[in-house]
C-alpha cells in the first residue's frame, strides 16, 4: 500500500509531535519506530532526512539525547524537560530513580548519577585526560577496596583446589554463551529476548522481525566468548588478544570493515555526553599499550576486570564496539582463575550508561563500581546455583578434554557411523593404551548424547551435525534395504 504524504503541519508542530513520541518511550525509541508512530498519528510519513534534521535540532536544543550506534541507536528524552503530550502539559523526568529499575548505589555513586543527569548544557565539556590512566599504579592504586575485593572473591569462588584455566567456564559454557551474549547485546539496545538468543545460539534459528545487525551482534558475542574460553591458557592482557577480540565482536558491524581489529585512526564523537575522546592516533596507540601493560601487572583478578571496564571505553581505542570489548574482556581474568564469570544479566541499561558517563565526564568510578558489584553478585547467584546440581567432573575427562573434542569432530565432520570398529579406529593413535578403553567409552557416550543444544561444547556447526545425522539415517536405511 502506498503511503500518503503527511498532512501539512508546521515545523514547530512536527518537533512537538516527535518530542511527545519519544517521551512515551523512557527506555529509548529507534528512528524507524518514530516514523511508524507518526504515520499512525497523522496518516502520513515524514521524509527520513527531514526527520533526522528534526531529531538533530531537538538534540542540539538539549530536548532529546541519542544513545548507541547504528541499528542500536535510540533517542531518549532529556532529563527535566517539560513537554506537551496529547495536548496535556506534563513534566517528564526520565531520570527519576523511583520510576525505574536501578542498582543499589553508594552515596558517592549517587552524586555521580545526579551530575550526569544534568542537562548537557549544564555539564562542562571535557577531553580525554591521559593523567587518569597514568596515575594508576598496579598493586598500589585500587578502584576496588580490599574489603570489596575480599567480598567478591567469597562470592565468586567456585571450587577448592587448582584446576586448568577455564575449567569452570567450560562447565557452564552453554548457559554462559546465552546469558552474556544476550545481556551484553541488550546493553547496546539489541531487542533479542533471552529465548530468541538461546534459539539462535543453540539451534541456529534467527528470530523473526529482527534486524540482521542484531542477529550478527549476538553471534559475534558467542564467537568471542568461545575464543576466550577455548584459549584460556593463551589469551591475556596484550594487544594481540584485544585486537582479535574486537575483530570478532565487530565482524560485519563496522562501516569500514578494515577498522575491525585495528586501533582507531580518526576522531569519533559520542552522543549524549560532553566527553570528547582522544583524537591523535599516536596518543591512542601509546595509551592502549600503557593500559594493557598496567592491566597485566594488576595482582587481583577482580581489579583487573573492573580496570578494563573503566579504561577501555574511556580511551575508545577502536572506532566502535569498545564497551562490548570491555565487558567480554573483563571476563578474561575471571575465566583464567576459575571464578564465576560476569554475564551482566539483568543489569539496568540506564545504570550502566550513567556509570560509564561518570568515567567519561568526571573520571569518577564510584557509580560504575556500584554497577559492577551488583552485576557480579547477580551473576554469582545464577551460576553457583546451577553448579550445585552438577556432578563432580571425571579426572579422565579433564585430562582428555581436547582429545575428546577432536574425536567427536572427526566422527561428525567425517560423517562416520558410531560403530565400535569405527570408533576404535578413530581413537587408536589419540590416547595411550592404558586409557584407550575408557576413552572409547567416553567417545561412545558423547556421540550418543550429542544433540543440537550441545554442539558448542565440541565446536561444531549445526549444519555439520545435521549432515552427519542425515548420513547416518541414509546408511541405516540402506543397510535395512539390503
Amino acid at each position: 500500500m502506498k503511503v500518503q504524504p503527511m498532512p501539512r503541519i508546521t515545523p514547530s508542530e512536527e518537533l512537538q509531535l516527535i518530542e511527545s513520541i519519544v517521551a512515551a518511550h523512557p527506555n529509548g525509541i529507534r528512528i524507524s519506530d518514530i516514523e511508524s508512530e507518526m504515520v499512525r498519528r497523522l496518516s502520513g510519513k515524514l521524509n527520513r532526512r527531514t526527520l533526522q534534521r528534526r531529531l538533530q535540532k531537538l538534540i542540539e536544543a538539549h530536548r532529546l539525547t541519542a544513545e548507541g550506534e547504528s541499528i542500536a541507536l535510540v533517542y531518549k528524552f532529556a532529563s527535566g524537560v517539560a513537554v506537551a503530550i496529547s495536548g496535556v502539559a506534563a513534566s517528564v523526568y526520565v531520570g527519576v530513580a523511583e520510576a525505574e529499575l536501578y542498582v543499589s548505589v553508594s552515596p558517592e555513586g549517587a552524586r555521580i548519577r545526579d551530575q550526569v543527569r544534568l542537562p548537557l548544557m549544564n555539564r562542562r565539556p571535557v577531553g580525554y585526560q591521559r593523567e587518569f590512566l597514568e596515575a594508576y599504579q598496579p598493586g598500589e592504586t585500587f578502584y576496588l577496596s580490599e574489603s570489596l575485593r575480599s567480598q567478591l572473591h567469597d562470592m565468586g569462588r567456585t571450587a577448592p583446589g587448582e584446576r586448568p584455566a577455564g575449567t569452570y567456564a567450560r562447565d557452564i559454557l552453554s548457559r554462559l554463551l546465552v546469558d552474556l551474549s544476550w545481556a551484553s547485546s541488550k546493553l547496546e539496545g539489541n531487542t533479542y529476548s533471552r529465548l530468541d538468543t538461546q534459539n539462535l545460539i543453540e539451534l541456529g534459528q534467527v528470530a523473526q522481525g529482527k534486524d540482521t545487525i542484531e542477529t550478527q551482534m549476538i553471534l559475534n558475542h558467542k564467537a568471542a566468548i568461545e575464543m576466550l574460553i577455548e584459549d584460556a591458557d593463551e589469551v591475556g592482557f596484550d594487544a594481540f588478544t584485544f585486537k582479535n577480540l574486537h575483530a570478532v565482536l565487530s565482524q560485519d558491524l563496522m562501516r569500514d570493515p578494515q577498522a575491525s581489529g585495528r586501533l582507531r585512526r580518526r576522531a569519533v564523537e559520542i552522543s549524549g555526553t560532553v566527553f570528547h575522546p582522544a583524537a591523535l592516533p599516536q596518543v591512542i596507540e601509546d595509551c592502549f599499550e600503557q593500559l594493557l601493560s598496567k592491566a597485566t601487572l594488576i595482582p587481583d583478578p577482580f581489579e583487573q576486570a573492573f580496570f578494563l571496564m573503566v579504561q577501555i571505553p574511556y580511551l575508545q581505542p577502536f572506532e566502535g564496539v569498545n564497551k562490548r570489548v570491555s565487558r567480554v574482556g573483563a571476563n578474561i581474568s575471571l575465566i583464567k582463575h576459575n571464578l564465576c564469570p560476569l554475564s551482566f544479566i539483568d543489569v539496568p541499561e540506564r545504570a550502566y550508561v550513567e556509570g560509564t558517563l561518570g568515567v567519561y565526564e568526571l573520571n569518577g568510578v564510584d557509580l560504575l563500581r556500584d554497577v559492577f558489584v551488583w552485576a557480579y553478585e547477580r551473576s554469582c547467584q545464577r551460576y553457583l546455583a546451577i553448579t550445585q546440581t552438577m556432578v563432580e567432573p571425571d579426572p579422565l575427562k579433564i585430562k582428555y578434554r581436547e582429545a575428546l573434542i577432536r574425536a567427536v569432530q572427526a566422527m561428525v565432520k567425517g560423517q562416520l557411523r558410531p560403530q565400535p570398529d569405527v570408533i576404535a579406529q578413530v581413537v587408536r593413535d589419540v590416547v595411550n593404551e592404558a586409557d584407550r578403553d575408557a576413552f572409547i567409552q567416553m567417545l561412545t557416550d558423547a556421540l550418543g548424547q550429542l544433540h543440537e543444544g550441545s554442539l558448542a561444547r565440541y565446536r561444531l556447526r549445526r549444519s555439520e551435525y545435521l549432515d552427519w545425522q542425515q548420513e547416518r539415517y541414509l546408511k541405516v536405511t540402506g543397510d535395512k534395504a539390503k
